[in-house]
């Protein structure tokens, strides 16, 4: 790994890394991501280029949207950032599945009336559909199967507006695995051939409660995130679960040993660019995430978001690697050295100050390294393949 206390390099990223991850991706490093949300897609699509082995560990809690309809009507986690996480790694050579891929992807009308989008739905569910008559067996009957127990078990009232087709099938595969959503994830992996892993960091019907710096208590992602509603104007002091409107607590959200074993094996984690904690933090929530990361002897980055996070208000550069770094030590332990939770903040260039990196690394001992990496048009969104060339140095 390069020397992280300096914060500007002539020497990285590594040429020789980056090279042999292009020539062999499938041979590529395990990086493994703690994530949610769409602001990681845009890298997740290019990192296929350097390896198909990257893990990608989701919040399953979001409540706004057409995956709120179905955790209403199902009782079921959140299902659309893991669909949108598996499409941003479906295999896009003339080896995919572009037929099941434009079916999973595909939305129903915003703005249509009930009876037609139920009409639309069930010309799916016979296969009459455009988009299904594309997809050839056995493909097609596994895809109906899946929407055969989502019909069986919809709601007489349910709302197909703006609806993802892709999210309607990971319901029906829900329902039809015993309410468990690995196998459908493993299903839909198949099908559209995901060069990497996906999975929900927990599988539980969870929201998220929040309890603000000025005492007040937000409950639910969608009211934190500031796109739906008017943003926090008080910092989020702590993080924790809720179920039916009552807290829950850290001790009763166990880590999945199945995830438990992907961060173990993990070649390089990182905590990666979205909203602070709604789409990071969250993940980190679980018991034993914290353990699992700290017993990892790998490189632990984190790629702070580009602009301004509707979720920190008043917070700085250290602050949110503060608040990383609080999740983490709720469960390993308030003692724990910041070297075993994260090893490096990476940060573009002209974004973060020197002052601000300095801060970082004198309040937490956690050393940045400062690369030009966000995009010339839009310097609110980091370049991806500079991000995931930078990624694939650090390993």
């Amino acid at each position: 790994m390069p020397d992280l206390q300096i914060t500007r390099s002539v020497h990285f990223p590594d040429e020789l890394r980056i090279s042999r991850a292009k020539s062999v991706p499938g041979l590529g490093p395990r990086l493994l991501f703690f994530s949610g949300g769409s602001a990681l897609n845009g890298i997740a699509r290019k990192l296929k280029s350097y390896t198909q082995n990257s893990c990608h560990l989701i919040t399953p809690f979001d409540s706004g949207g057409s995956s709120q309809v179905l955790r209403q009507a199902f009782d079921m986690p959140a299902v659309g950032d893991l669909r949108s996480r598996l499409m941003a790694l479906a295999d896009e050579s003339e080896l995919g599945q572009p037929d099941i891929y434009r079916l999973f992807t595909y939305r129903f009308a915003s703005d249509a009336n009930a009876a037609e989008l139920k009409a639309e739905f069930d010309t799916v569910l016979r296969g009459e559909h455009p988009l299904m008559q594309s997809v050839s067996q056995p493909m097609r009957h596994l895809i109906e199967a899946q929407l055969r127990v989502f019909a069986a078990n919809r709601p007489e009232d349910f709302n197909f507006a703006g609806a993802s087709l892709g999210n309607l099938i990971l319901a029906g595969g829900y329902l039809a695995h015993d309410r468990a959503l690995e196998p459908v994830l493993f299903l839909m992996s198949k099908m559209v051939a995901v060069q990497g892993t996906v999975r929900a960091i927990v599988d539980r019907n969870l929201d998220l409660w929040a309890t603000l710096a000025d005492g007040s208590v937000v409950q639910g992602q969608r009211y934190l995130t500031g796109k739906d509603v008017a943003p926090i104007r008080s910092p989020i002091r702590q993080l924790s679960f809720a179920r039916h409107g009552e807290p829950v607590s850290r001790d009763q959200v166990e880590l999945p040993g199945r995830n438990r074993d992907l961060i173990a094996r993990a070649d390089l984690i990182c905590y990666p660019p979205g909203s602070l904690y709604t789409s990071v933090i969250a993940n980190l929530l679980p018991s034993g995430v914290g353990r699992a990361v700290a017993e990892s002897g790998v490189p632990k980055v984190y790629v702070p978001s580009l602009g301004r996070d509707p979720e920190c208000p008043g917070m700085d550069l250290s602050d949110q690697v503060g608040a990383v770094l609080g999740a983490l030590r709720s469960d390993v332990g308030p003692d724990r050295a910041s070297r075993d939770l994260m090893s490096a903040v990476l940060c573009d260039q002209d974004a973060v100050s020197e002052a601000e990196m300095q801060r970082v690394t004198r309040q937490h001992e956690v050393a940045c390294v400062a690369l030009p990496l966000r995009r010339v048009d839009d310097p609110t969104r980091y370049h991806p393949q500079r991000v995931c060339e930078a990624l694939v140095s650090l390993v």
